[in-house]
């Protein structure tokens, strides 16, 4: 297998870089549960470009509304169509919100319907076992003043297999701190990314 390299997917509407800390944070996961090679830093890559095309799972987050250019829905739509995988999380603690709105709009445009993607699904066993489906957030447990957790994940499937895997629970600010951090909790919050990591390695 080669190496992993972690992307994160930068457009030109709103904030892409709004979670600096979550690329090293998964990095180090994948590193520290797997034997995956991996690359010991991510890479931001445009996703207007070509390079987009290089890499197996793309990582776009954000606050404020998502409009993709042409050539991000070209780039995208064939990214997806080659078998590529984006995780799409909203960084925001709101109920649709701008970025929720905006952004599930423009990958329904590009990839199809967004539906709720079954707790069952074997994303949820690629690596380690989630039984209840996604693990919630602080946030959500902790309140985002609105006693709301959102249950489940949404998304767009390539044949069966998942092409747009969408969160509006917010991982982008549970998995935002340095990795050194981890020894402080007694679950590592971001052992779910690994599974991404894997489905999308492996699916």
């Amino acid at each position: 297998m080669s190496e992993f390299i972690f992307a994160t997917a930068q457009y030109e509407s709103g904030d892409w870089d709004s979670a600096p800390l979550v690329p090293a944070n998964v990095i180090d996961s994948v590193a520290r549960y797997t034997s995956i090679p991996v690359a010991p830093v991510g890479i931001n890559v445009s996703l207007s470009s070509d390079d987009a095309l290089r890499y197996p799972l793309l990582y776009l987050t954000g606050h404020l509304p998502v409009r993709f250019t042409q050539a991000e829905r070209q780039v995208l739509a064939r990214f997806l169509g080659r078998g590529g995988m984006l995780f799409v999380d909203d960084h925001n603690h709101d109920i649709d919100g701008a970025f929720h709105k905006t952004a599930t709009e423009e990958l329904a445009r590009v990839a199809g319907p967004l539906v709720k993607l079954p707790r069952t699904h074997g994303l949820y066993r690629a690596f380690f076992v989630f039984p209840d489906g996604p693990p919630n957030t602080s946030h959500e447990l902790n309140g985002w003043g609105d006693n709301l957790i959102h249950p489940d994940l949404l998304a767009a499937m390539h044949g069966d297999r998942i092409s747009v895997l969408y969160s509006n629970k917010d991982y982008s600010s549970e998995w935002g701190y340095h990795p050194d951090n981890k020894r402080f909790f007694s679950v590592d919050n971001t052992r779910f990314a690994v599974n991404i990591v894997v489905y999308a390695l492996t699916s």
